[in-house]
């Protein structure tokens, strides 16, 4: 079996799924921000719909009548003829996935895999319509979970077993190319000759034998008061801010709190600061002191809404005025944050939000 280069490490079952995510998140967003233009009867209507199609998903139901009447033009923007959805390389989020299950008219599953397990790993079944979950293992590999004890995370917890998800089988790689001291460290061989590759992401099993992922070691942060910060989670639940396009979470071991770089969606903040007075370029609108606090504020509402820890919140934003992309060399190109990237890029913004200059 070929070994994996060193730099193509990624988690993707397709290539480019993290930008189907980015796709779906973003179309979610204005679909409900068309909703809330809506007038009383509209606005209810769709409400009413929605929420009816949702508990008849959750009993295993579909709603035809809702799907002629109320979800055709969205579902039409795919073209109307999609038959089931799967995503991988990043997760969906709850909300964009139920979304997409009632407004697209269609099962939205999710699978997970590595390239060091040539893609394999877990994925949903069709019929399988909850969501935050990626599925059962597939025929071709073994999942366990491994105890991390910094982290939190162990076998023994409740109501669900946790830790750092190991994969092993045939088709987990040999190793990373030319570097045996990053190969022996995440790949290891058992006494009955399997391969294990330690795929740094936490887990959680459920009892009907399928996964969820719920963290990530390396965007694990210890604060100074010894609270940890899983900055991949404080991301994806600050994602659903109407005023964001793309958030950076940021937080230093010896500082006692969270900071963010956002990208703001610019149709919204610049309503949003026509309502307040504000006039300029767009850039002059990013640097203005009014929008911070705006987008603090909701990114506040939406947290709490999300159930985030006082500590995970995010006390101090930089309003970035440009998008981050593959060619500015602050994303890959699957759309995956480059925190290194980022954080020099935005060095001296982090002094000044930790230092108060």
């Amino acid at each position: 079996m070929a070994a994996c280069p060193k730099t193509r490490r990624g988690r993707s079952l397709t290539r480019g799924s993290p930008r189907f995510k980015e796709i779906m998140d973003r179309i979610y967003k204005n679909v409900m921000s068309k909703v809330q233009e809506m007038n009383y009867i509209q606005r209810t209507l769709f409400k009413i719909g929605y929420d009816y199609k949702l508990e008849q998903i959750k009993r295993g139901y579909d709603a035809p009548l809702c799907n002629v009447l109320l979800f055709k033009k969205v579902k039409a923007l795919l073209g109307g003829n999609v038959r089931m959805m799967l995503s991988g390389g990043a997760p969906l989020s709850p909300q964009t996935q139920r979304f997409m299950n009632i407004c697209f008219c269609c099962p939205v599953g999710q699978g997970y895999g590595l390239t060091e397990t040539c893609g394999a790993g877990t994925i949903t079944e069709v019929a399988d319509y909850s969501t935050g979950r990626v599925g059962a293992p597939l025929i071709c590999c073994e999942i366990k979970l491994r105890d991390w004890q910094e982290g939190g995370y162990t076998n023994k917890d409740k109501p669900n077993p946790r830790g750092e998800i190991i994969i092993g089988g045939p088709n987990v790689s040999m190793g990373y190319f030319k570097n045996e001291e990053k190969t022996t460290e995440e790949f290891s061989v058992d006494e009955n000759g399997q391969r294990w590759f330690c795929t740094g992401d936490i887990g959680e099993f459920h009892p009907d034998g399928c996964l969820q992922i719920i963290d990530r070691k390396k965007d694990l942060v210890k604060l100074q008061a010894g609270e940890y910060v899983s900055l991949g989670k404080v991301e994806a639940a600050l994602k659903n801010c109407p005023l964001i396009d793309n958030i950076c979470a940021y937080a230093k071991s010896d500082q006692s709190y969270v900071i963010s770089f956002v990208v703001p969606n610019q149709k919204k903040l610049t309503a949003l600061a026509e309502q307040k007075g504000i006039s300029g370029t767009w850039v002059d609108i990013c640097n203005d002191a009014t929008m911070e606090a705006e987008i603090l504020r909701e990114i506040k509402e939406v947290a709490n809404k999300m159930k985030l820890e006082r500590f995970e919140i995010p006390i101090k934003v930089r309003l970035s005025p440009d998008p981050w992309t593959p060619e500015t060399g602050l994303v890959t190109d699957a759309f995956k944050l480059k925190r290194k990237e980022l954080k020099n890029h935005y060095l001296n913004d982090i002094e000044r939000m930790y230092g108060g200059k």
